[in-house]
């Protein structure tokens, strides 16, 4: 380990390196992550109680609750920049 880098960082770069040649080894990215939509369709269906409108506007509210928690998180950066 570098003696710049504190044994997190460096596994959190070991890490990258490992997922960057995984996907540049990846020859299907769309099959590669399929079963993960799959499971995340199935679980706002489920919660939707088998509603298919329901469930996309239970996913439409889940990706909007990400996009502003990641607004909060860039101006909170910016702020403290």
């Amino acid at each position: 380990m570098p003696a710049d880098q504190t044994p997190d960082a460096f596994r959190q770069q070991i890490g990258r390196i490992g997922a960057h040649v995984s996907w540049a080894n990846t020859a299907d990215r769309t099959a590669r992550t399929a079963p993960g939509r799959a499971a995340l369709d199935r679980k706002f269906l489920d919660e939707a109680g088998g509603d298919p409108v329901r469930a996309a506007h239970l996913r439409k509210a889940y990706f909007q609750r990400l996009a502003l928690k990641s607004a909060q998180a860039r101006r909170r950066r910016k702020a403290g920049a």
